[in-house]
């Protein structure tokens, strides 16, 4: 393989594109993969430093995939080229196997002259003989001041060999603020998916570097089992904030897996109005609309301007599902509101001056769905009228909700869809797949 850089320090690659020879795209780098071998172990008198094994990397349809490094041809600080088929099974950690950028930045360190400890910022890597390549030196940030024959500034950052630190990951908490950083333009779903693959104690140290918002986004978007892992073992009052930023189907559906007990006392510390919305929310059956709609969509009166109804779907909290119509009612506005009368598609709103009345252009041909409808009706209605939502009203015709496709969507696929692979086949049986 050749390479314009003798060394390359691993930061500086994430995020560049890996073509084929034919200058074809193939996805984007995201981390490297080592093996890291016995601490203080020799070899012809070398300590064994760690093995880069290959690439993760995001190819189309956001899927991490291994490249092994024995198939990488070129890498340089603009792109890197591979050769070879190119495996689309979803890359899945193995045991001796550790992620550069999940696991290593940040991780502390103790530096062996004697002059404190230190945080790793990036990792550098270097073609051996053999043909591997290997971990030879750490970009890192001193944490405290030594004595010695000189004092240390706190955050100086300096090079030293792999072979001049020792690992200190165990003594305590490891920051993830390197790894934030790394990711700060992902989206929640693509930040779940790299998160689902880390270790218990990794998914830990990240979600308590996110903020309670982003991290409620990032919630959402993980399987169950990572849910309930990553909010049981926050802080109970912490993991109430958090459920406060969830959309309220989704701490519903998230409180669902937890023992009644558990669920109750986080409930309790979470604001009175949030928690309203999910406990009316927890009294649905499964699998029925009102389990699984919004219980605040965007309910106006017949007398709003066109005006004040573009400015509400423009808050910057709406998503665009719930955004695609309002819904008008009589007072109160809250749900369950007063009488439904019908809806305003945002398209419609864009159509006729500002002040015109709401009430003067409501689409009543939209029926809208009952609460304990099941989720295949929901489906057909939204299906048959090309809608991203739908209002939900109660026996007494009042608006309690709204379901929106990706509501829909989220029931209808099984649990585990997002690690499928491409090509896995499945079968479905009732509104379960196998």
């Amino acid at each position: 393989m050749s390479s314009s850089l003798e060394k390359i320090f691993i930061g500086r690659l994430i995020g560049l594109d890996v073509f084929d020879p034919l200058g074809d795209r193939v996805g984007r780098l995201r981390d490297f993969v080592v093996l890291r071998r016995a601490p203080g172990g020799k070899r012809g008198g070398q300590v064994k430093r760690p093995i880069v094994v290959g690439m993760v990397v995001e190819v189309p349809g956001k899927r991490r995939v291994f490249v092994p490094m024995t198939r990488v041809t070129s890498m340089d600080s603009k792109r890197i080229v591979c050769t070879g088929l190119v495996n689309l099974r979803r890359f899945q950690q193995r045991g001796q196997e550790t992620l550069v950028i999940g696991e290593m930045f940040d991780q502390h360190v103790a530096l062996l002259d004697g002059s404190g400890t230190a945080t790793i910022v990036d990792v550098a890597m270097e073609r051996a003989r053999s043909g591997d390549w290997q971990l030879t030196e750490l970009f890192v940030r001193r944490a405290s001041t030594t004595g010695g024959l000189m004092r240390r500034r706190p955050g100086e950052t300096l090079v030293v060999d792999w072979e001049e630190a020792r690992d200190l990951a165990s003594v305590g908490p490891q920051a993830a603020t390197q790894w934030v950083q790394a990711h700060e333009e992902d989206q929640p779903a693509d930040m779940a998916e790299e998160l689902h693959e880390l270790s218990d104690k990794r998914k830990m140290e990240i979600a308590g570097e996110l903020q309670d918002e982003l991290l409620a986004d990032v919630l959402q978007e993980l399987p169950e089992e990572d849910q309930v892992y990553i909010l049981t073992n926050l802080d109970v009052e912490r993991a109430a904030d958090v459920l406060e930023e969830m959309e309220p189907d989704d701490a519903a559906d998230l409180l669902n897996e937890l023992p009644d007990t558990q669920a109750e006392d986080l409930l309790q510390l979470m604001q009175p109005e949030e928690a309203e919305d999910v406990r009316r929310l927890l009294e649905y059956d499964e699998g029925t609309a009102g389990s699984m709609m919004t219980p605040v969509p965007i309910i106006l009166s017949p007398e709003t301007s066109v005006a004040d109804a573009l400015a509400a779907i423009r808050q910057e909290e709406v998503s665009p599902a719930v955004a695609a119509a309002v819904f008008v009612c009589r007072p109160p506005l809250e749900t369950p509101t007063g009488r439904y009368l019908g809806m305003v598609h945002m398209q419609q709103l864009l159509r006729v001056p500002p002040p015109e009345p709401l009430g003067t252009m409501l689409d009543t041909s939209i029926e809208p769905v009952r609460d304990m409808a099941p989720i295949s009706d929901v489906a057909k209605e939204l299906a048959t009228y090309d809608l991203t939502i739908i209002p939900v009203v109660n026996e007494n015709r009042r608006l309690v909700g709204a379901v929106t496709i990706d509501d829909v969507l989220d029931d209808l696929l099984p649990d585990d869809w997002r690690t499928w692979d491409d090509g896995t086949p499945v079968r479905k049986v009732g509104r379960r797949y196998e």
